[in-house]
């Protein structure tokens, strides 16, 4: 009784939500696009350094929102949670994805959100760094599903279908981010464990999941293939 009204309740909030955003794979990519070009842009060499460190930050957080809220569309696009057949109701692989992606990209929201008050690294050893690597495991769980979906569905080598390259591209741009989240990693001394990495990581993470997502502008589509990752 009670699930049965949970479920009544979330489809509800799900449908009302994209009733009122009409929520397509193109609005999905353009935000993923213009999300990762703000993370490419806080970190990229040189521009970063042009942009000070209240600039970076201010790129970094204004991006996340843009991950955020295409991560959101994505999640509407993936369709019912669950599925069911002879052996009983299971979660779909494509909207677990989805969630986990989601879920994410808020965590990115509150670690870039805490950078732009941090006044020293050591201050904010906490809440920047377990928001990050979570973060970051969130998106390498997420794209590793999204590579299942593609496994079952026997698309082992398809180079030339925009979907493939999509899920690639963003198994890549999560490893990165993982590599970048390691970089991060705050030591006892205050100093993080290796900057340069970090903001590497972090870089091509961004232009991965750019290409990811811009491989589907100009297409209409009304709903989502395999999930695609962000931040």
């Amino acid at each position: 009784m009670h699930a049965n009204v949970f479920h009544a309740s979330r489809s509800a909030v799900f449908y009302t939500a994209a009733m009122l955003i009409r929520p397509t794979l193109r609005m999905q990519s353009w935000g993923f696009v213009v999300g990762a070009f703000l993370f490419a842009l806080g970190s990229a060499p040189g521009v970063a350094h042009l942009l000070g460190t209240a600039g970076a930050n201010t790129s970094f957080f204004v991006g996340s929102w843009f991950f955020t809220g295409a991560a959101f569309v994505q999640l509407i696009l993936s369709g019912n949670a669950t599925v069911s057949d002879e052996q009983g109701v299971g979660i779909r692989a494509e909207w677990l994805s989805a969630i986990i992606q989601f879920l994410g990209t808020l965590l990115f929201n509150v670690s870039t959100g805490a950078a732009l008050h941090a006044h020293t690294v050591k201050g904010e050893m906490h809440l920047v760094w377990n928001p990050n690597l979570e973060g970051s495991l969130c998106f390498l769980v997420s794209s590793a599903l999204a590579v299942l979906i593609l496994w079952r569905s026997k698309s082992y080598w398809e180079p030339r279908s925009k979907n493939w390259q999509s899920v690639w591209l963003n198994m890549l741009g999560s490893i990165a981010f993982g590599v970048s989240a390691v970089g991060s990693f705050v030591l006892g001394n205050g100093n993080t464990l290796d900057p340069s990495l970090a903001n590497f990581g972090t870089f091509v993470g961004a232009l991965c999941f750019l290409l990811a997502s811009a491989v589907f502008l100009g297409r209409a589509h009304t709903s989502a293939p395999a999930p695609s990752s962000a931040p």
